[in-house]
């Protein structure tokens, strides 16, 4: 993305009228928006790079140009042909409040489409614990060549640790093993407890291998954790818990929460309406790869962690940590698609709220 005087200038879409419409929207002309909008300009048109009405309405640095272009159906998460959205315009143009009411627009749109989605979904992350997965190095990487889980992430892993088990003898749940990373640096802050689940055959058979069956405290739940409930349940409270599993969605994150972290006030956990997270003191966290390859939708699903939490009863701050040289292509050979190309790695810290 470059500094774009062309947004006014050298627009090409399907007719003029719609050229003329994207440019109405890089000048903030809401007037004349509507008008061509009357005139039957598509809002679904877009010049030669691949530029919304969205983007351009962004770049202008007008709210209410961003709202007129949503309200007319664009999608908040449209990307141009650069796989750009029109947060990164909106950045690019210092127009925080243009950024903002685009992560408003994000939560507003994608929480509606949890409601209409929700018992719609097959077994979650199906397909990747049916096939084999391979240890190559400093990677973990499916069938179909993404990455699991890489080392990269030590550093943010021994964070991760650090938070829910601050000291030793703390009862702590790992639920996703994968190259154990975490659980690693767990042991080497000793808990009293420490509860690991994983799903994948391929994964728990590497476990044994290296002799995680005998390490202090430990206990191995094999299977997914929708299956694994009761159990889990019966090992609890934890005074820190962290979740990071592979081939699943926000849908089955939120589901966790539900089930977790789950007040008698609201829905009522497996463990008979007590949470699993003890309190107070515990702390909750997870890797936070949503929306890792866009800034765009990782801030709007922060944004819904935090809304989604809190009525669970948990408070969810964010500690910013530096990623910029994971930006890296070489890091990223052989691996299908990139799930983490920000610069900054948001770590949540959930807490009960006094």
């Amino acid at each position: 993305m470059t500094e774009d005087s062309s947004c006014s200038n050298s627009s090409k879409s399907e007719t003029p009228l719609e050229a003329e419409l994207l440019n109405a929207c890089f000048k903030g002309d809401n007037d004349r928006i509507k008008s061509l909008l009357r005139q039957d300009a598509t809002i679904w048109c877009t010049d030669e790079t691949g530029r919304t009405p969205l983007h351009f309405a962004a770049a202008s640095g007008s709210v209410s140009t961003v709202r007129a272009v949503l309200e007319a159906g664009i999608p908040w998460n449209s990307l141009d042909v650069g796989g750009y959205t029109a947060g990164d315009y909106a950045e690019q143009g210092d127009h925080s409040d243009v950024y903002n009411e685009l992560v408003d627009a994000g939560v507003r749109a994608e929480m509606v489409l949890s409601l209409v989605n929700s018992g719609k979904r097959a077994v979650p992350n199906e397909d990747y614990l049916s096939n084999p997965i391979e240890y190559s190095g400093d990677r973990l990487i499916d069938a179909q060549r993404n990455g699991v889980m890489m080392e990269w992430e030590e550093p943010l892993m021994r964070e991760h640790a650090k938070l829910i088990c601050p000291e030793p003898g703390r009862a702590v749940l790992n639920v996703g093993f994968g190259m154990g990373i975490i659980d690693e640096a767990l042991q080497e802050l000793k808990p009293r407890r420490h509860v690991i689940v994983e799903a994948h055959p391929d994964v728990h058979k590497h476990m044994l291998s290296q002799g995680w069956d005998k390490k202090p405290g430990v206990t191995i739940v094999f299977g997914r954790w929708q299956d694994k409930l009761d159990e889990i349940c019966r090992l609890g409270p934890f005074d820190g818990i962290f979740f990071d599993t592979f081939g699943e969605f926000y849908q089955d994150l939120a589901e966790f929460h539900r089930a977790i972290l789950s007040t008698p006030s609201k829905s009522p956990s497996p463990a008979g309406g007590e949470p699993i997270l003890a309190r107070p003191g515990g702390v909750y966290s997870f890797f936070n790869g949503l929306g890792g390859d866009h800034k765009l939708f990782h801030d709007v699903y922060c944004r819904i962690v935090t809304l989604e939490l809190g009525r669970l009863g948990l408070d969810v701050d964010y500690t910013p940590i530096v990623t910029d040289s994971v930006i890296n292509p070489e890091l990223w050979k052989g691996i299908k698609r990139p799930y983490w190309m920000l610069k900054q790695y948001n770590l949540p810290i959930c807490t009960w709220r006094t």
